[in-house]
């Protein structure tokens, strides 16, 4: 008896070992992954570098999030050491008391400057979240819409965001709004192409369901709406070099969908020369491929295959 008992002793210690072992394990794990630098990498904070709106952003949200974990942190604080310290005894009588008026009356004024100094801050940063600066380029493209924000010096590029299900399509130019007129101007898709130190304003729609752009180092998320426009801008400081291409990712920030999550965009950043290049290019290949159409068109309905009105 006493052999088995020896032997059942040994081998709960054995299993106490292997899980201690197995949980030791599971924490390096996990500690390993936590404290990775890409797993990390704005983990509480935002992305931004991409456009001095995106960084204003940032700065505002950095500032709310340090006063907030300050007052967590003394908050909690005070709740464990209150617990520790007046805990129920046995045979101890809690003294009954009033209450601290001037702690009382503290605490709420001090809550209250908190909010006033969060107020203030905000809307100091507004305006430099909001209102686009001028473009370091001087503009290749100007636009005289007053319902859209505008440098002070009125020169911008102006691109429209059209959410479809479930890709973005990018319209370059002044008046891309104007259904006539923008089928003339030069499109891509997924892929919008901006030049750098150039005050990009985007006018955004959607033909179909609500969408969302967002791409997060150049800004905050604004929601394409059916039957409405909505604005919003960024000014991209750094091109694109062979060796560095500079490629921003977005991601369609509203549940669209079952094809929501391959919803993704893409922003790239070249100088304003090549922007100007690449504009021109875009057309002409737009133009041929529309002239390949037409002519396949004309041969199918030479064949009887379409109709005169494009039908099968």
């Amino acid at each position: 008896m006493r052999a088995l008992a020896n032997e059942q002793q040994i081998g709960r210690q054995r299993g106490h070992r292997a899980r201690a072992l197995s949980f030791a394990l599971a924490l390096s794990l996990l500690g390993s992954l936590a404290f990775a630098p890409i797993a990390s990498a704005n983990f509480l904070t935002l992305k931004h570098g991409g456009s001095p709106n995106a960084n204003q952003i940032s700065s505002l949200y950095n500032i709310i999030l340090y006063i907030a974990a300050v007052v967590f942190f003394v908050v909690a604080g005070a709740l464990l050491y209150s617990v520790f310290k007046f805990r129920a005894k046995k045979g101890a009588v809690a003294a009954q008391v009033h209450g601290n008026t001037r702690l009382e009356i503290g605490w709420t004024v001090a809550a209250a400057l908190i909010l006033v100094a969060l107020t203030v801050i905000t809307f100091v940063k507004l305006p430099k979240i909001i209102n686009p600066p001028n473009s370091s380029t001087g503009g290749l493209v100007l636009s005289a819409s007053v319902t859209q924000p505008t440098p002070p010096n009125g020169k911008k590029v102006t691109v429209c965001v059209q959410g479809r299900q479930y890709i973005w399509r990018y319209t370059y130019g002044n008046d891309c709004l104007n259904n006539a007129f923008a089928s003339k101007l030069p499109y891509s898709y997924q892929l919008m192409v901006v030049p750098a130190n150039t005050t990009v304003i985007l006018d955004i729609q959607s033909t179909d369901v609500v969408h969302s752009w967002w791409v997060p180092s150049l800004g905050g998320k604004v929601d394409a709406v059916p039957g409405y426009t909505t604005y919003t801008w960024f000014k991209a400081p750094k091109a694109s070099t062979p060796q560095r291409p500079v490629i921003y990712h977005g991601q369609c920030a509203q549940l669209c969908g079952r094809d929501h999550a391959a919803m993704t965009a893409q922003v790239q950043v070249v100088t304003p020369a090549q922007y100007t290049a690449w504009l021109s290019r875009q057309s002409d290949l737009i133009s041929k491929a529309n002239a390949q159409v037409t002519q396949l068109r004309a041969i199918l309905t030479a064949q009887g295959v379409l109709s005169s009105n494009g039908n099968l």
